[in-house]
């Protein structure tokens, strides 16, 4: 059955896997992470309240003069530090983080070390 489906439908499968393990806590929330083909986006997320703490995103406006020129590695590296600073800001300092089902090379590597420069630590 596993040949009939999609990558989408692959990578939300593996997602909802991990996700039975990987929960935010106030005290450790967790750091989300989705690709899109043209876009990466970051949440840091308290499951228990059920509130999105900070956020950062390619498609953000404070960032969108500085994503003129880069390639999308390096914009999820800018995503990946501007989501620690927001996350700090806010008094947060360890995350746990979740690749969302993706592979943790290319852009989703690159926003980890982008957070993990930017101060937070998972």
């Amino acid at each position: 059955m596993s040949e009939n489906q999609s990558r989408a439908e692959k990578r939300i499968r593996r997602h909802l896997h991990v996700r039975k393990t990987v929960t935010g806590t106030p005290e450790r929330p967790r750091l989300n992470v989705f690709r899109s083909v043209a876009e990466i986006y970051a949440q840091v997320i308290d499951d228990a309240a059920g509130k999105t703490l900070a956020t950062a995103s390619s498609v953000d406006h404070e960032l969108r003069d500085q994503m003129q020129g880069l390639k999308k590695s390096e914009q999820a590296h800018l995503v990946g530090l501007t989501v620690a600073k927001r996350a700090k800001a806010n008094g947060i300092q360890i995350v746990v983080f979740d690749r969302g089902g993706y592979r943790y090379i290319g852009r989703v590597k690159a926003l980890a070390d982008g957070a993990r420069e930017g101060g937070l630590e998972f």
